[in-house]
C-alpha cells in the first residue's frame, strides 16, 4: 500500500488516529521515534504506512511550525485566551504571559472576555484593544460574542486557554452545541459540564474551524514564558512595534532608559500601563535567558 499523509487528531494509549484524504488510519508510531526521543503530537502532520483494515504505522512527522509540551499539541494558528472581569477575575499578567508565548511561537492570540453579562469589562477590553490584539466580549449565558468568535476561528486550528473558573468549557459548548455527529473523521462533539476527557483531541466545528480540546490547558506550561529572550520579548507586545528602533539608544530595554520611544508612548496613553508592567516583569526573567538556550 502507498503511504498516506494526514493530521493526527487524537492519541490514546499509544494509538494515534490520523485523518487522511481517504479516511482515518489508526496508527502506532515506529520504534525509531522512541530512539530519537520524538513523541507524536495532536496536530502533527504525519506520513503513515497503512497495513490493513484501516490500521498502519506513523513513519514520519513533518516539521512543526510550533508546539507545546504540556499539553502536547502542535501546529496551532490561534490561541484563545479566556479572561473575565467577574469572579474569578483574571490577572492581567496571566493574560499577557500567555499572549506573549503565543506570539513568540507564531500563534495569534485572541482575547475573549467571558461573563460580560455580569461585568462588561470596559477596562479589560480597552487594554487589549489598545494593544492591537483581537478582543471579543462574550457570555456563555446569553450567547453574546458567539458569531464573532466563530468568525475569528473559521478555517484555522486553535486551542482554548484560561484560568480555572472563567468558563472555558461553557464557551466551547456555546460555539459547538452537543452533537454525536462526526465530520471528516473528526468527532464534532464537545461534552457539557465537567471535563472527563483525558487526552488531547481535535474537533471540527460546523464552519470548518478546528479546536484542540485540551484537558489541563488551563494556563499551559507556564515555563514556556521563561524561554523568551529580551531580544524576542519586545516583539511579543504588538503595541511596541511602531516605536522599536525609535529609541535614543540601541538596545534600549524600554524600562527606564532616557529617550525611550516606548516609554514616551506609555506616557502619552498609547500603551496601557498594565501591559507595560507585565513587560517589565517578563523582562526581569528574560535577562537570564540566552538566545540559544531553552529553544525547541
Amino acid at each position: 500500500m502507498n503511504n498516506k499523509t494526514g493530521r493526527i487528531y487524537k492519541g490514546v494509549g499509544g494509538l494515534y488516529f490520523v485523518e487522511t484524504a481517504s479516511g482515518v488510519v489508526q496508527c502506532r508510531a515506529r520504534g525509531k521515534f522512541r530512539l530519537e526521543k520524538i513523541t507524536p503530537m495532536i496536530g502533527d502532520i504525519a506520513e503513515v504506512a497503512p497495513t490493513e483494515a484501516g490500521e498502519g504505522y506513523i513513519v514520519e512527522i513533518l516539521p512543526r511550525k510550533n508546539f507545546f509540551l504540556r499539553p502536547p499539541v502542535s501546529n496551532l494558528d490561534k490561541l484563545v485566551i479566556i479572561a473575565s472581569a467577574a469572579p474569578p477575575v483574571t490577572d492581567y499578567f496571566l493574560i499577557d504571559r500567555m499572549a506573549a508565548v503565543a506570539i513568540n511561537k507564531g500563534i495569534e492570540p485572541i482575547i475573549v472576555i467571558n461573563k460580560c453579562d455580569l461585568n462588561h469589562a470596559d477596562m479589560l477590553y480597552e487594554t487589549y484593544r489598545l494593544a492591537g490584539l483581537k478582543t471579543v466580549r462574550a457570555s456563555a449565558e446569553t450567547g453574546e460574542g458567539r458569531a464573532e468568535l466563530l468568525a475569528a476561528l473559521e478555517g484555522v486550528i486553535s486551542a482554548f486557554s484560561g484560568n480555572s473558573g472563567v468558563g472555558k468549557s461553557s464557551l466551547l459548548n456555546m460555539i459547538a452545541p452537543r452533537t454525536n455527529a462526526e465530520v471528516g473523521g473528526l468527532n464534532e462533539k464537545i461534552g457539557r459540564g465537567r471535563h472527563t476527557t483525558r487526552h488531547v483531541e481535535l474537533f471540527r466545528l460546523e464552519n470548518g474551524a478546528i479546536v484542540a480540546d485540551t484537558p489541563g490547558f488551563s494556563s499551559f506550561d507556564s515555563g514556556e514564558a521563561d524561554k523568551i529572550t529580551t531580544e524576542e520579548l519586545e516583539h511579543c507586545f504588538p503595541e511596541f512595534e511602531s516605536y522599536l528602533g525609535e529609541c535614543r539608544y540601541t538596545g534600549c530595554a524600554h524600562i527606564k532608559d532616557a529617550g525611550c520611544a516606548v516609554l514616551a508612548a506609555l506616557k502619552a496613553g498609547k500603551i496601557a500601563k498594565k501591559r507595560h508592567e507585565s513587560y517589565c516583569k517578563m523582562y526581569d526573567v528574560a535577562k537570564s535567558i540566552k538566545p540559544w538556550e531553552n529553544k525547541g
